[in-house]
């Protein structure tokens, strides 16, 4: 099976859908730099990322974007698809049928979340990180507000690195599912390297969730 292909047939599947989020928030009122985190139902590549990765509360969640303000218009900042781009938020919540949480970062740090939306904005147009390697001149979900936020916080971490797993917790053996996806890339899987997530940024102390 061609594992690219099939990420990007269910992107577009995804985000055409039709399907409105379980949770209406279209008027909430959002701050430039909030954080959505999603479960965005994928297929098998979802599932081992949320087998292996906590989020707040045991939420799963596979996906996470950043609040863009422009004038009275909300967009998402994401990696997703073929690169770094701004998703209307009515688009972005019509990707799934599961609760979209809503993160901020305390009061102390609203400044940084200003100057990591101005980083993101920079990034757009930059290539979707597919094989999932930081640092790299590419941008997965994650990694691009792990980078945005650290840039802002004048190049210290504000969201924290761990090591990265592909492994089913009860056997320790490899997902199939990445097996066969980084077969297909002709590289070993980067097991240990260090990596970051959305459940990780969502039960970061430096954040609020504000819908739990």
């Amino acid at each position: 099976m061609n594992y690219k292909l099939m990420i990007w047939s269910l992107f577009f599947h995804i985000t055409s859908s039709g399907i409105v989020s379980a949770q209406q928030i279209d008027g909430y009122d959002f701050k430039n730099g909030d954080l959505l985190f999603q479960n965005l139902d994928c297929g098998p590549l979802c599932d081992a990322i949320e087998t292996v990765t906590r989020g707040i509360d045991g939420s799963k969640f596979s996906h996470i974007g950043m609040v863009y303000r422009r004038n009275d218009s909300v967009y998402v900042l994401e990696a997703i698809g073929s690169d770094v781009h701004l998703t209307p938020l009515h688009s972005f919540l019509k990707r799934s049928s599961h609760k979209v949480y809503i993160g901020r970062v305390k009061k102390r740090y609203a400044k940084i979340a200003d100057r990591a939306v101005v980083n993101a904005i920079s990034k757009i147009g930059v290539a979707y990180d597919d094989v999932f390697i930081y640092n790299n001149g590419k941008y997965y979900c994650s990694e691009l507000i792990y980078d945005a936020f650290k840039a802002a916080n004048d190049d210290k971490p504000f969201f924290r690195l761990q090591p990265m797993t592909f492994k089913e917790l009860e056997t320790n053996a490899f997902f199939n599912v990445w097996v066969d996806y980084y077969k297909e890339l002709n590289m070993p899987i980067p097991e240990g390297k260090p990596g970051i997530n959305p459940g990780g940024i969502s039960r970061s102390r430096n954040i609020r969730i504000l819908n739990k």
